[in-house]
């Protein structure tokens, strides 16, 4: 690939610098382990015009310490009595991605999924999801990243809580095996304050990395940011999504509800065509409105035949359908008028000839 050639292929969908956001809602768990739930998320962010919804995938005997898994989780988000029971609370299970999956296809919108571990990642891979996701959390998880890279799919790699010198680790172990590949910048909070956001790190991402796609994991709550990143080059968004703010789960309060994505979505698709050709030049929906509040030179007063304009028999009006622009104002005075005017006549260059000078009168009367 060359610099020119910055691009990324997902289901049939081509995302590069000329192309709309690709958009993705993350629904995570906000499902709560309810399949019924899950597709209404599906079907919801069909409905407002994105592309893809993504999963979490975890094998949480397999990714936790056993003192983890079993502490206690007592809080008003807790879907059971020990952090392990919470998670596996929340967790679907391989029928259930296949159940989504078609469900997803009959919808007309991609389904993937973030694998957390080896065995998610299997699992995943046996079910052919179009795309995998790393999270901010395996930056540094290079052994993971190869496993995943070796089934050839197009990956998304979040760097929340990175260095420069994290991705970099992490793009190389990745791109000899499989260069299918778009970087995120991405904040690790949940939500993430907006001076916490550094979308600069975007421009700087697509300048070390000139192949790769950049895009933009945005865990802000609003949408704003996410319109000002794609101006900075981001062409891949990914915002959490969610029916309801007032569901239990934390992530419920900072996602957005459908018609938060609708407008997203909008935003993001009206940028290209806002943005232009960059030629400055008036606009046909400019011409009424500019009528109205534009302005002409016209006559202040009763002016005779043969009257030598100066300054004060000039005005300055609305509208501007007709006569001379008020930059000509300093051009025509002292011109001679070649027929009368009424007050408020517009005046034209068609009615106005130049004044001899006195040697110039002189010699035209020798």
């Amino acid at each position: 690939m060359t610099a020119m050639s910055r691009h990324f292929r997902i289901d049939g969908v081509d995302v590069h610098d000329g192309s709309d956001c690709y958009v993705i809602a993350e629904i995570g768990h906000n499902h709560q382990g309810d399949v019924e739930k899950a597709k209404q998320l599906i079907r919801a962010a069909h409905e407002w015009g994105v592309n893809a919804v993504k999963l979490q995938k975890r094998s949480n005997r397999t990714l936790y310490t056993r003192a983890y898994y079993d502490q206690p989780y007592d809080n008003e988000f807790s879907f059971g009595d020990t952090y392990g029971e919470h998670r596996e609370a929340l967790e679907l299970d391989a029928d259930e991605y296949r159940e989504l999956q078609a469900y997803a296809r009959e919808v007309g919108i991609t389904l993937f999924a973030t694998a957390f571990d080896f065995e998610s990642a299997a699992m995943l891979a046996e079910l052919d999801v179009p795309a995998f996701k790393f999270a901010s959390g395996d930056l540094l998880n290079t052994p993971l990243q190869r496993y995943v890279a070796a089934f050839g799919k197009p990956m998304f790699l979040s760097t929340g809580g990175g260095t420069i010198a994290d991705i970099e680790r992490a793009v190389d172990a990745i791109l000899p095996i499989n260069d299918r590949l778009c970087v995120l910048q991405c904040t690790a909070a949940y939500p993430a304050d907006v001076e916490d956001l550094n979308l600069n790190v975007i421009p700087a991402l697509r300048e070390l990395f000139p192949d790769l796609v950049i895009g933009l994991s945005d865990h802000q709550n609003g949408i704003a940011m996410a319109v000002v990143a794609y101006m900075l080059g981001a062409r891949v968004i990914e915002k959490h999504f969610t029916l309801d703010h007032a569901l239990k789960g934390t992530d419920h309060a900072f996602s957005l509800m459908p018609d938060g994505m609708r407008r997203l979505v909008r935003d993001l698709h009206r940028i290209p065509v806002a943005l232009g050709d960059g030629v400055k030049r008036p606009l046909p929906a400019e011409a009424k409105p500019l009528e109205k509040m534009g302005k002409k030179l016209v006559a202040a007063r009763e002016l005779a035949e043969g009257h030598v304009l100066a300054e004060d028999d000039v005005a300055i009006k609305s509208p501007a359908d007709g006569g001379l622009p008020p930059f000509e104002l300093e051009r025509i005075v002292g011109m001679r008028l070649r027929r009368s005017l009424r007050p408020d006549d517009n005046v034209e260059l068609a009615d106005l000839e130049l004044v001899a000078a006195p040697l110039e009168a002189e010699a035209q009367r020798v």
